[in-house]
Protein backbone atom coordinates (compact mmCIF):
# COMPACT_ATOMS: atom_id res chain seq x y z
CA UNK A 1 0.00 0.00 0.00
CA UNK A 2 2.92 2.08 1.08
CA UNK A 3 4.56 1.68 -2.48
CA UNK A 4 1.10 2.79 -4.43
CA UNK A 5 0.42 5.59 -2.72
CA UNK A 6 4.42 6.72 -3.11
CA UNK A 7 3.45 6.14 -6.80
CA UNK A 8 0.50 7.86 -6.96
CA UNK A 9 2.20 11.29 -5.06
CA UNK A 10 5.35 10.90 -7.77
CA UNK A 11 3.11 10.61 -10.20
CA UNK A 12 0.54 13.92 -8.61
CA UNK A 13 4.08 15.66 -8.44
CA UNK A 14 5.16 15.21 -12.15
CA UNK A 15 1.65 16.79 -13.46
CA UNK A 16 1.86 19.27 -11.18
CA UNK A 17 5.45 20.32 -12.93
CA UNK A 18 3.89 19.72 -15.88
CA UNK A 19 1.34 22.42 -15.80
CA UNK A 20 3.54 24.80 -14.48
CA UNK A 21 5.97 24.75 -16.93
CA UNK A 22 3.15 25.36 -19.47
CA UNK A 23 1.57 27.88 -17.52
CA UNK A 24 4.36 30.47 -16.85
CA UNK A 25 2.86 33.30 -18.84
CA UNK A 26 2.30 35.80 -16.44
CA UNK A 27 -1.56 37.35 -15.82
CA UNK A 28 -3.23 40.10 -14.68
CA UNK A 29 -5.13 39.81 -11.62
CA UNK A 30 -7.96 42.24 -10.82
CA UNK A 31 -9.93 42.44 -7.83
CA UNK A 32 -13.11 44.66 -8.76
CA UNK A 33 -14.34 44.67 -12.43
CA UNK A 34 -13.52 47.39 -15.06
CA UNK A 35 -13.21 50.74 -13.41
CA UNK A 36 -14.73 49.77 -10.06
CA UNK A 37 -11.16 49.79 -8.41
CA UNK A 38 -10.74 53.47 -9.69
CA UNK A 39 -13.79 54.78 -7.22
CA UNK A 40 -11.76 52.91 -4.19
CA UNK A 41 -8.00 54.32 -4.96
CA UNK A 42 -5.78 52.07 -6.71
CA UNK A 43 -5.47 49.48 -9.07
CA UNK A 44 -6.42 46.46 -6.96
CA UNK A 45 -4.07 44.35 -9.58
CA UNK A 46 -1.86 42.26 -9.50
CA UNK A 47 0.65 39.81 -12.10
CA UNK A 48 1.14 36.21 -11.72
CA UNK A 49 2.26 33.50 -13.17
CA UNK A 50 -0.70 31.59 -14.39
CA UNK A 51 -0.10 28.37 -13.03
CA UNK A 52 -0.02 29.85 -9.37
CA UNK A 53 -3.81 31.06 -10.50
CA UNK A 54 -4.69 27.55 -11.32
CA UNK A 55 -2.71 26.01 -7.71
CA UNK A 56 -4.33 28.49 -5.97
CA UNK A 57 -7.59 28.39 -7.41
CA UNK A 58 -7.68 24.38 -6.94
CA UNK A 59 -6.48 24.67 -3.71
CA UNK A 60 -9.18 26.95 -2.57
CA UNK A 61 -11.70 24.87 -4.31
CA UNK A 62 -10.29 21.37 -2.09
CA UNK A 63 -10.82 23.80 1.24
CA UNK A 64 -14.31 25.14 0.45
CA UNK A 65 -15.30 21.37 -0.63
CA UNK A 66 -13.79 20.57 3.10
CA UNK A 67 -15.47 22.78 5.10
CA UNK A 68 -19.14 22.27 3.33
CA UNK A 69 -18.45 18.58 3.77
CA UNK A 70 -17.24 19.09 7.49
CA UNK A 71 -20.51 21.31 8.34
CA UNK A 72 -22.54 18.92 6.41
CA UNK A 73 -21.76 15.89 8.74
CA UNK A 74 -21.68 17.78 11.86
CA UNK A 75 -25.38 15.86 12.09
CA UNK A 76 -23.86 12.79 11.91
CA UNK A 77 -20.89 13.48 14.10
CA UNK A 78 -23.36 14.81 16.69
CA UNK A 79 -25.79 11.83 16.34
CA UNK A 80 -22.78 9.14 17.01
CA UNK A 81 -21.29 11.52 20.24
CA UNK A 82 -24.53 10.56 21.74
CA UNK A 83 -24.81 7.32 20.94
CA UNK A 84 -21.40 6.54 22.14
CA UNK A 85 -22.49 7.84 25.15
CA UNK A 86 -25.53 6.03 25.77
CA UNK A 87 -23.95 2.79 24.72
CA UNK A 88 -21.37 3.25 27.17
CA UNK A 89 -24.20 4.33 29.90
CA UNK A 90 -26.07 1.04 28.96
CA UNK A 91 -23.26 -1.29 29.53
CA UNK A 92 -22.08 0.22 32.79
CA UNK A 93 -25.49 -0.63 33.46
CA UNK A 94 -25.80 -4.48 32.39
CA UNK A 95 -22.45 -4.51 34.24
CA UNK A 96 -24.03 -3.54 37.88
CA UNK A 97 -27.06 -5.78 37.22
CA UNK A 98 -24.70 -8.63 36.84
CA UNK A 99 -22.84 -7.86 39.31
CA UNK A 100 -26.04 -7.29 41.92
CA UNK A 101 -27.76 -9.94 40.16
CA UNK A 102 -25.80 -12.93 39.73
CA UNK A 103 -27.35 -15.64 39.60
CA UNK A 104 -25.69 -19.43 39.81
CA UNK A 105 -24.86 -20.50 36.72
CA UNK A 106 -25.63 -24.26 37.02
CA UNK A 107 -29.43 -26.21 38.13
CA UNK A 108 -27.09 -28.11 40.47
CA UNK A 109 -25.58 -24.91 41.96
CA UNK A 110 -29.65 -23.36 42.24
CA UNK A 111 -30.77 -26.39 44.42
CA UNK A 112 -27.98 -26.30 46.25
CA UNK A 113 -28.01 -22.48 47.27
CA UNK A 114 -31.92 -22.67 47.60
CA UNK A 115 -32.83 -21.77 51.47
CA UNK A 116 -34.11 -25.04 53.07
CA UNK A 117 -37.83 -25.50 54.00
CA UNK A 118 -37.72 -24.48 57.41
CA UNK A 119 -36.19 -20.64 56.54
CA UNK A 120 -39.09 -20.05 53.91
CA UNK A 121 -42.19 -17.76 54.82
CA UNK A 122 -45.02 -19.65 55.64
CA UNK A 123 -47.68 -17.30 53.41
CA UNK A 124 -49.47 -20.14 51.67
CA UNK A 125 -48.99 -19.39 48.22
CA UNK A 126 -46.39 -21.52 46.21
CA UNK A 127 -43.24 -19.85 45.35
CA UNK A 128 -42.14 -20.10 41.76
CA UNK A 129 -38.12 -19.96 41.41
CA UNK A 130 -36.17 -16.92 40.48
CA UNK A 131 -35.85 -16.35 36.85
CA UNK A 132 -32.53 -15.86 35.23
Amino acid sequence: MRFIRLIFVAFLALVLVAVALANRQVVTLSLFPANLGQFLGGTWTVAVPLFLVIFVAFALGMLAGLIWEWMREAKIRKTARQRSRKVEQLENEVGQLRENHAAPRDDVLAILEQPSVKSRPATGHAQLPAAR
